[in-house]
């Protein structure tokens, strides 16, 4: 799964975030240089990491489908269980849409975007990061983005 950086927007050589030790209590700290490489692979393995999560959850929400019967004898019961299982296949398919951001955003990291406002081209503050490693844009871009999306919704 080694795979190198290219065209990074630092204008720093490509690095194989794979091959980058991080200890296991680090943190991005804004006292270090912006997306450098230890940076890069933290944010890399905590997508990847989340995105594991994910797809064992999914396994496990298929499995006891598999397993669990919805022919429940009584009418309250079996619209209860189907209630139960339509806001299970809701979550599902809200999280197969986030596997899609998150592999998104692994792929900025492979190409030297990752940590940059899509709209702006600036940083993306670590915190940001942290909170939403899928994060595309800036807060403030965002709130301009979400204020624009309102006005034309209404119009």
């Amino acid at each position: 799964m080694a795979s190198s950086l290219s065209g990074r927007m630092d204008g720093r050589e490509p690095v194989n975030v794979s091959t980058v030790e991080l200890d296991d209590g680090y943190r991005p700290s804004p006292d270090e240089p912006f997306m450098n490489d230890r940076q890069l692979a933290y944010f890399k393995a905590k997508l990847l990491l989340w995105k594991d999560s994910i797809l064992k959850e999914s396994a496990g929400t298929l499995q006891q489908l598999q397993i669990d019967s919805l022919r429940e004898p009584d009418l309250t019961d079996r619209a209860s269980s189907e209630t139960d299982w339509s806001i299970e296949l809701r979550t599902r398919d809200r999280q197969r849409k986030l596997i899609s951001k998150i592999d998104a955003a692994l792929r900025r990291i492979e190409e030297g975007e990752y940590g940059y406002c899509e709209v702006t081209g600036e940083p993306i503050s670590l915190g940001r990061l942290e909170a939403r490693p899928i994060a595309t844009m800036t807060v403030e871009a965002q709130e301009r983005h979400e204020r624009n999306e309102k006005v034309s919704r209404e119009e």
